[in-house]
């Protein structure tokens, strides 16, 4: 499976089998279990097996038992995050569901009508429905990070973790890059911003004179909503960028906004209905024109910068923070990039997107590259440059090159042991209850016998 193929095939993993224990649910869906406040569903249990089977193939006879034991400890967790009132902002459930949705849309050129034929859902629809899911699994590993929040190696446990791996388990890694980046989007120009601006008047005149909103979206708006009459479906506080949502939170059921700027163009904004903190909108977007003299500006700073950073007048690390875009992930990492399969920041060559690949295969550590053009998951154009800030050699593991990921992997033992120490401690006093087709498993009979 080549790279790119392999990385979508994860991402659907990640998120299309939650729609499918959301479909299945309603037909075989039933409580199997208790801990705490909290309950195990069937869905939760056939969700992960489905995952397992469509990685490995051919799964072990106690499974269920496994994977029920699973949801145990996870539930644990999420109940005793919610006695120790740890929260997870809507902010913080928004970002993580756009990440892992872009995600996909990258891996499906940002194709929207792609991603709603798979999962018969526009991504409006898909991120409302998943929600749920990403707040548990949030609150979980919130609860997770909490207990093991003091707990630390030393060099001399990650030299004692690292001697105690079999010579013959010695990981071997392929060669592997990290990469800076500075993302420049073009700037609009006002001429370009009046014709825009004009173009989205003259629609809501046509509205407001009783025009066909639904109509007028399918042959004007600029987005993928278009098709379906500029509706955006149903969305919760926080899905929209905040010039949209104060407008659409503020309109009463069929009205209709006034002109509302944000940082993708012009919209005209209808209220269709109103569900507690849901909303169901739809739009009409008229974006300005990005010119060909626009490209060549955002070009041309880009060739400044790597000028005055080639000049040691300006570090990389500030030349991101005072011109990159800060809606880019690397921006608040110093511009360096974040692998989305593995959430370090190491790729190997055949992870890298193709354009990158190409422009570095040459480079050596240190250098910047030359700017150049691609387009985000929207399709809007942006220009970056690119600093190749290491390179290792194909290698079996060693302490002296990778020393962070064996520190880290030294971490997460000892933290999985401490949790486990907590959990053994924690079911003691929390009530468990697991259905009679579960409790027999002898994987279960440890935490409800306790």
């Amino acid at each position: 499976m080549k790279g790119s193929n392999r990385a979508l095939f994860t991402c659907i993993l990640i998120l299309g089998l939650a729609s499918f224990a959301n479909a299945q649910s309603q037909v075989i869906d039933k409580v199997i279990g208790t801990v705490g406040g909290e309950y195990i569903l069937l869905s939760d249990v056939l969700e992960q097996k489905a995952k397992l089977e469509a990685q490995q193939g051919t799964l072990p006879e106690n499974i269920d038992c496994i994977l029920v034991e699973g949801e145990i400890s996870r539930k644990l967790l999420i109940n005793q995050a919610k006695l120790d009132s740890l929260l997870i902002t809507e902010d913080e459930i928004q970002t993580q569901l756009n990440t892992r949705v872009d995600q996909i849309l990258t891996y499906m050129n940002g194709d929207e009508q792609q991603f709603e034929d798979y999962y018969g859902q526009s991504v409006s629809e898909f991120k409302v429905l998943f929600r749920e899911d990403i707040e548990s699994q949030m609150l979980a590993e919130r609860m997770r990070g909490q207990i093991a929040l003091d707990i630390k190696v030393t060099p001399s446990e990650v030299n004692e973790f690292f001697q105690g791996i079999p010579d013959d388990s010695l990981p071997y890694f392929n060669s592997e890059v990290e990469i800076g980046e500075i993302v420049v989007s073009p700037k609009v120009n006002m001429e370009e911003r009046s014709k825009a601006q004009e173009k989205a008047k003259g629609l809501l005149e046509q509205i407001q004179a009783g025009a066909d909103f639904a109509d007028l979206a399918k042959k004007n708006s600029m987005d993928g909503s278009a098709r379906i009459g500029g509706d955006l479906g149903w969305t919760k506080r926080g899905s929209f960028v905040p010039e949209f949502e104060a407008s659409a939170y503020n309109l009463e059921e069929m009205e209709i906004s006034d002109l509302v700027e944000s940082e993708f163009g012009f919209h005209i904004i209808q209220l269709l209905e109103r569900r507690g903190n849901s909303i169901h909108t739809r739009h009409i977007l008229i974006k300005p024109a990005i010119t060909d003299e626009d490209l060549s500006k955002t070009e041309n700073e880009l060739l400044d910068i790597k000028r005055m950073v080639g000049l040691d007048s300006l570090s990389f690390s500030i030349a991101v923070k005072k011109y990159g875009s800060d809606k880019e992930q690397s921006f608040n990492n110093d511009g360096r990039m974040m692998n989305p399969q593995t959430q370090n920041t190491f790729f190997q060559m055949n992870e890298l997107d193709p354009d990158i690949f190409f422009t570095i295969d040459t480079m050596k550590v240190g250098e910047l590259s030359n700017p150049f053009q691609l387009y985000n998951v929207r399709g809007e154009v942006q220009y970056k440059i690119i600093q190749l800030q290491s390179r290792t050699n194909p290698h079996t593991a060693n302490l002296l090159q990778d020393y962070s990921k064996i520190q880290a992997a030294a971490s997460d033992k000892k933290k999985n042991e401490f949790v486990n120490e907590w959990v053994n401690q924690t079911i003691k006093n929390t009530f468990i209850e697991i259905k009679a087709e579960y409790a027999t498993c002898p994987e279960v009979q440890k935490w409800v016998s306790k």
